[in-house]
């Protein structure tokens, strides 16, 4: 394969800036760039020079030898100064090398994933990590990352290899010393497999919201103080706020850390009867986005006057508190009262609903679970039938495992009579 480079920090001008090469070449790029020998693993300060000896920066040169480093390959990185002039030269210089090309779009890490360094699962929650702004989504992105979805699945796979074994030793060795009875085992590996199978779909949703943002809209009639409201809670002039009632015509996003989760508030449109054309545009678009939003925040006096029915979580509290003779469960965003208390009480919410969240985080994921727990609930619908339809329970493990590979890598039938063997000594 090519040798590779690329920028590794993001562009423009920084205190330090790293360039990372991958392949076989890497080593000897650094030693025509630097002018010596660059050790097989470690670190050393080295001046880099171009092709006619003029001096480019001094930096220090990181070297892994593979399959010891991130790619799996040999390679070499240079921490120099980090001006735009100076990474440009290097790169330039680099890219004059024979054999040497610049790295395409996420290739480093399609190579690790090639080179068994990561699995896809582990590759997705990178690029999670990479753009975690929370604290939920940084601890999700680094538990995909450590391993933990492709752990999980891997102690899935094993059970499943182990009923499918259970079931070929009868099918394939019946003469053999083998157990005459596999089903209560087999019955045994299969529930457990789809019980956690199950466990982990039903979080994908919520583990989703953390990676992608929860939305929560704010609803109620027209000048209830919804703009002024999501202004106080964003800390600055998202939206605009009149007296002029039905002043909001489109939705108003504003993105947010609450509490460690990431939340996107939605300032929508007056809820109200109007001859307005676009106003009612308006008001059919709040309704839509209402409906869909993981959480609502009525802003009214009366919050079944929306027509938008009301879901347990949602919260409801009164506008105007600063115009009001008793402001006792009322909030203003013009004078600040009661917001700290509503975004206590939103993140409450939201902390709840994400404690049921599993480590499948992708849409991805939920579809092979199901197309697994499927096969794997048909298998036990046929093992129901006895041995001789044993080779047709088999087949839906089979589906099953094959539904996993795109979390775990693939298998092929040497684990089958791996574990066929290990087990029952067959063939001795």
């Amino acid at each position: 394969m090519d040798t590779i480079f690329a920028l590794a920090t993001a562009q423009g001008k920084a205190g330090v800036a790293v360039i990372r090469l991958s392949g076989s070449l890497s080593h000897k790029a650094a030693e025509i760039l630097t002018g010596s020998p660059v050790p097989d693993r470690g670190m050393v300060l080295r001046t880099l020079r171009d092709s006619k000896g003029l001096r480019l920066d001094d930096g220090v040169v990181l070297s892994f030898r593979g399959p010891a480093s991130f790619t799996g390959e040999d390679v070499v990185e240079f921490q120099i100064h980090g001006s735009l002039a100076t990474t440009e030269a290097v790169l330039r210089c680099l890219g004059q090398y024979d054999g040497l090309r610049l790295a395409e779009p996420g290739e480093f890490t399609r190579r690790a994933l090639e080179n068994g360094k990561l699995d896809l699962a582990q590759v997705e929650g990178l690029a999670d990590l990479i753009d975690a702004e929370t604290e939920a989504q940084r601890k999700q992105a680094q538990a995909v990352l450590s391993g933990a979805l492709g752990q999980l699945a891997e102690s899935w796979r094993r059970k499943l290899i182990r009923a499918a074994a259970l079931l070929e030793a009868v099918i394939d060795f019946a003469d053999e010393e083998v157990p005459t009875d596999v089903s209560p085992e087999v019955r045994d590996l299969l529930t457990s497999v789809r019980g956690q199978l199950q466990r982990e779909i039903s979080g994908v949703r919520i583990a989703e919201r953390i990676r992608t943002g929860f939305e929560v809209a704010i609803i109620g009639p027209p000048n209830a103080g919804k703009s002024t409201l999501l202004n106080a809670l964003a800390g600055r002039e998202a939206a605009l706020t009149s007296e002029i009632a039905g002043t909001t015509r489109d939705v108003i996003e504003v993105r947010m850390d609450l509490g460690g989760l990431p939340v996107t508030l939605l300032d929508t449109a007056g809820l109200r009867d109007t001859g307005d054309v676009v106003e009612g545009m308006g008001i059919a678009l709040a309704r839509r986005r209402a409906e869909a939003a993981d959480l609502r925040v009525f802003l009214t006096d009366d919050p079944l006057a929306t027509g938008i029915e009301i879901r347990e979580s949602d919260i409801h509290v009164l506008p105007k508190a600063d115009q009001r003779k008793t402001p006792d469960g009322a909030i203003s965003g013009v004078t600040g009262q009661g917001i700290d208390q509503l975004v206590d009480r939103i993140a409450a919410v939201l902390k709840t609903r994400s404690a049921s969240a599993g480590i499948a985080t992708r849409e991805r994921h939920r579809a092979a679970m199901m197309v697994a727990s499927d096969a794997l609930m048909r298998a036990e619908g046929i093992l129901e039938s006895g041995p001789d339809l044993y080779d047709i329970a088999s087949e839906e493990l089979r589906t099953a495992i094959r539904a996993l590979e795109s979390l775990v890598g693939r298998i092929d039938v040497e684990n089958l009579l791996d574990e066929i063997f290990a087990s029952f000594c067959l063939g001795k």
